[in-house]
């Protein structure tokens, strides 16, 4: 079972109200939507590019892991998530193949999708997530 996509970039910003003219005004990116996900203590933007998506991630706690990416590395590109079709077969097939998952099951992430990420260090530094989308799509402005 393969991924089928990039289905967006995860970017850590401290303040996505200051950052969204970046994107919408001189990228010129069309802004989906924007969201709090409540268990991960972010809040979410979305902005569209070709057949992928920009995730702007700003942490709303300070003991959430987006702050604590920002205050070891800055703002930055935090993941790449990969579109998948059955994200629990995916986790357990990477799993046989000796990789370490953060997640061990899905759990619902932005706009309903389900979502699991593979730990950096079996990825040689990069943290991926797989992403389901599961037909709940991301609140509009």
């Amino acid at each position: 079972m393969k991924a089928k996509k990039i289905d967006h970039i995860g970017i850590a910003v401290t303040s996505i109200e200051k950052a969204l003219p970046f994107y919408v005004d001189i990228l010129e990116l069309e802004l989906l939507g924007i969201e709090e996900v409540e268990s991960e203590k972010v809040k979410v933007a979305f902005l569209k590019l070709g057949e992928s998506k920009i995730e702007l991630l700003e942490p709303t706690a300070p003991d959430s892991a987006v702050a604590t990416f920002i205050e070891k590395r800055g703002e930055g590109i935090h993941h790449v998530a990969l579109g998948v079709d059955d994200i629990q077969a995916r986790i357990d097939e990477l799993k046989t193949k000796g990789i370490r998952m953060i997640h061990d099951a899905a759990k619902t992430g932005a706009g309903g999708a389900l979502v699991a990420f593979m730990h950096p260090k079996s990825a040689h530094g990069v943290l991926y997530e797989l992403c389901e989308k599961t037909g709940a799509g991301v609140q509009q402005k």
